[in-house]
């Protein structure tokens, strides 16, 4: 990627269209680091049962916890590379050098991270739903969640892996520093499954989950983009 004068840079929205296609392109390319978080995905929610208990009930009461824990730790799994390819490359440093707001870019990113990673979570989690033995206002609820939650997840997870950039045993260090985060959304997320099973209200709980939304693409491509710059001035 050259840097351009600012006569010559595209638009800000056009910066974050290509910046995002080039996103996709590159994952595309790279299968494995794409089907790792899917498979993890499918191992976890399958051997779940034959390590605890394949009984019906205790399935359908622990199922959303299970899935929301699973594809909590796929999309951990996959945070490293959200970076790692474009520091390596030397890609990264053109980016924070380009005359268009980092804030954009990083969200152009979180969101090519999100579509390669937690938009397939969201779409094979009625089928996994299924076999823990969802039923049909659950599952809905469950699918609702992820579709909500797992943006969250990115865009927290991006300040994570723009800190720990560059460092040894990263992964590591990345979990410690995530993992605290995202607690709230896994309880909201995985009590509104709950609530919904229940005959209960959901409203509030996805209102909650909302407001994480509104608030991690507020605030977490800013601290993304401020972690990034220490990063690269560090390195």
């Amino acid at each position: 990627m050259v840097v351009r004068s600012p006569e010559d840079s595209p638009g800000t929205f056009g910066a974050m269209r290509s910046l995002f296609l080039r996103d996709l392109r590159v994952a595309f390319r790279q299968k494995q680091d794409l089907l790792n978080p899917l498979l993890f995905f499918i191992m976890v929610v399958s051997l779940f049962p034959l390590g605890v208990s394949p009984e019906v009930s205790f399935l359908s009461r622990a199922g959303s916890g299970i899935l929301w824990v699973a594809a909590l730790l796929s999309v951990l799994l996959s945070l490293d590379h959200l970076f790692r390819h474009d520091y390596d490359d030397g890609t990264l440093e053109q980016l924070v050098l380009q005359p268009q707001s980092l804030f954009l870019l990083v969200l152009a990113k979180t969101l090519a991270h999100w579509v390669v990673t937690g938009l397939p979570l969201v779409l094979l989690s009625p089928v996994l739903g299924v076999m823990v033995h969802l039923e049909g206002n659950s599952l809905g609820m469950l699918c609702l969640t992820l579709l909500i939650g797992t943006p969250v997840l990115s865009l927290i997870g991006s300040i994570g892996a723009a800190l720990t950039l560059g460092l040894r045993s990263a992964g590591v260090l990345l979990s410690l520093l995530i993992i605290p985060l995202y607690i709230p959304v896994l309880i909201f997320g995985t009590g509104t499954v709950a609530a919904a099973a229940e005959g209960a209200p959901v409203g509030a709980y996805i209102a909650l989950m909302g407001a994480f939304l509104v608030l991690a693409v507020t605030l977490a491509p800013f601290a993304t983009a401020a972690a990034l710059r220490i990063s690269l001035s560090n390195s």
